[in-house]
């Protein structure tokens, strides 16, 4: 199964840009399969930005992953 994550855009240099995935976890990923702009949302998979999603979208799935990351750790 592939897993891609959203990720909001923070700075965009070539072919590469910072992205946030949320709390506090950025990363450089390649964008060169979509065109990325400062303040939109990416998939991303393998270190690919491989889609656009829209902000909506994106933070509703991040809440998501962050609610599953709580309860995983409130799990003994």
């Amino acid at each position: 199964m592939c897993l891609a994550v959203p990720a909001k855009v923070l700075e965009v240099n070539g072919d590469v840009a910072k992205v946030d995935f949320g709390q506090g976890i950025v990363r450089e990923v390649n964008v060169m399969l979509v065109e990325a702009r400062v303040g939109e949302y990416v998939l991303v998979h393998a270190g690919y930005a491989i889609e656009m999603i829209d902000r909506e979208a994106a933070e509703e799935t991040l809440r998501l992953w962050d609610e599953i990351l709580k309860f995983e750790q409130s799990t003994p």
